[in-house]
């Protein structure tokens, strides 16, 4: 049997989500529920990610501690998911101890290896505050794009940073001008990789625009080898000896989350890690942009270097952003739609459809309350919710609530195994929107049916051709609802037609 593994991306632990989070998740949600309808064995994978910088400064804010703000928002993702309808097979974090030990193992593996280096680096040190800063708490210029950027990771450019590089480097909390000192760390040498990733690459040619230019481009530039050891007292210990002082980078340790939960789900289903990462498999992982670095170049260098032969990605579904009423979204300033409060308001499958018919994945989309209400109620509501009500409504009213037994033409027949096909195949290539509206024309196909033969005049003048007519829609309402539920997850006890948002 085929092995599916759809890994979402693993959000921070550090804030509540919001709208962008939800249309870059949701993509892995329609791939998992399409793939079990289809048979195949999927591990459909995700956590919070509650180790890192990012957390520390939240618990410093707040007065409280990393492991509480992080179970904190674990628990709330999790209530997220579970009302947006998240098919998860798995969603844990990475603060569990299966993740823990899982991570520990493979790093000792990992350091065995000819791609992983001790090397003697610089350090940041704010003299004002007396401590080591993380690359987080760094703030300067990006060297790549000349754009305001923390020591990590440039917003603006993508760019991975080292934190030397960084130009006016500052302390995030006091704006003292930094210092670097020594320190060693664990290195893993991704330049050594450059002729697989650029194979592996070269083996993806279907990769969304933005996967293949941001790695093509990180190639181009130079590979650098990365720490994957920090002077840090929050995260997973590194597993060697002279190193009890440190963490493993959390980076190197993240994205090893999808290999964590998909043995954990191996051990409970009785199956070999190795089968769901070895060659009976398919690899989906969905993701925004400023994660693509980290799936299509950490990831499949830690594989690599790990020497198993471990299943490199075969899909990065990576989306672009979602703007807010035109602008983009920003936490700091509190402009965001937060997926707690839109949860509570609205329809799951309203908020579904919108990010599924919307969803930024050639370009960034935008989202305003108007469109939102608009689109359901003219399109869910208007077309798909009007085609069920009008149908199954009138077998009620007029049939005695009786399907009859037809011979359905074979045109459409043909016409709904056209549209399976059609369906599917875009679906397995991450063209999500594009799915959604060929699933529409057969709604809008079953709307215009139902108009061209009347139902409501040959009741009385040919109740066998009204009889057949209603079967007939109803066909096309039992297939059409299997394609809606994969893609949107429209509710089967509901009639969309009480889904109008005003």
């Amino acid at each position: 049997m085929e092995n599916i593994i759809v890994g979402g991306a693993w959000p921070y632990a550090n804030g509540s989500l919001h709208i962008g989070h939800i249309a870059a998740l949701l993509p892995g949600d329609v791939l998992a529920r399409y793939f079990r309808a289809k048979g195949k064995r999927v591990f459909y994978v995700s956590g919070s990610d509650c180790h890192g910088t990012p957390i520390t400064i939240r618990a410093k804010q707040e007065n409280s501690s990393p492991d509480v703000i992080s179970e904190h928002y674990h628990k709330e993702f999790c209530e997220v998911f579970e009302k947006l309808g998240f098919s998860y097979d798995l969603y844990t974090k990475t603060s569990d101890s299966k993740h823990k030990a899982f991570v520990s193992e493979f790093h000792k593996k990992l350091y065995s290896s000819d791609y992983i280096e001790e090397r003697t680096v610089k350090q940041a040190f704010c003299p004002t505050c007396n401590k080591v800063l993380t690359d987080r708490l760094v703030v300067g210029v990006c060297p790549a794009c000349g754009s305001a950027t923390r020591g990590d990771q440039c917003d603006s450019c993508g760019e991975v940073l080292e934190v030397d590089t960084v130009i006016d480097a500052k302390c995030a909390d006091c704006g003292t001008p930094l210092y670097f000192g020594e320190t060693t760390q664990l290195f893993l040498q991704i330049s050594k990789l450059k002729n697989e990733l650029c194979d592996f690459l070269d083996a993806h040619p279907y990769l969304r625009k933005n996967a293949i230019a941001f790695t093509k481009r990180y190639i181009d530039e130079g590979l650098r080898d990365r720490a994957i050891t920090r002077d840090i007292d929050w995260g997973i210990d590194v597993p060697k000896d002279g190193y009890e002082d440190k963490k493993i980078y959390i980076w190197a340790e993240n994205v090893l989350g999808y290999l964590s939960a998909t043995s954990v789900l191996c051990e409970e289903r009785g199956i070999d890690f190795k089968d769901a990462y070895g060659a009976e498999s398919r690899h989906y992982y969905v993701h925004g942009k400023d994660n693509i670095p980290f799936h299509t170049i950490i990831l499949p260098s830690l594989l690599l270097a790990h020497g198993e032969g471990l299943r490199l990605p075969d899909d990065i579904i990576s989306s672009e952003y979602i703007t807010l009423e035109g602008r983009k979204i920003s936490t700091s300033q509190n402009w965001a739609v937060w997926a707690k409060d839109i949860t509570k308001e609205y329809n799951p499958d309203a908020i579904r459809y919108f990010f599924i018919a919307n969803g930024p994945e050639k370009r960034d989309t935008d989202f305003s309350w108007r469109e939102f209400k608009k689109q359901n109620n003219s399109e869910l509501v208007g077309a798909w919710g009007n085609f069920v009500n009008r149908t199954l409504a009138f077998a009620v009213k007029y049939l005695n609530s009786e399907i009859s037994a037809v011979t359905i033409d074979s045109s459409i027949i043909e016409r709904v195994k056209l549209l399976y096909d059609s369906v599917g195949a875009k679906i397995e290539k991450g063209a999500f929107k594009e799915a959604l509206e060929d699933i529409f024309e057969g709604i809008h196909f079953g709307n215009t049916y139902y108009d061209a033969k009347q139902p409501w005049k040959t009741r009385v003048d040919n109740i066998d051709d009204c009889k057949e007519t209603i079967a007939v829609c109803t066909y096309l309402i039992a297939t059409l609802q299997i394609y809606c539920i994969r893609s949107c997850h429209f509710h089967r006890r509901r009639c969309p037609s009480g889904w109008v948002l005003n």
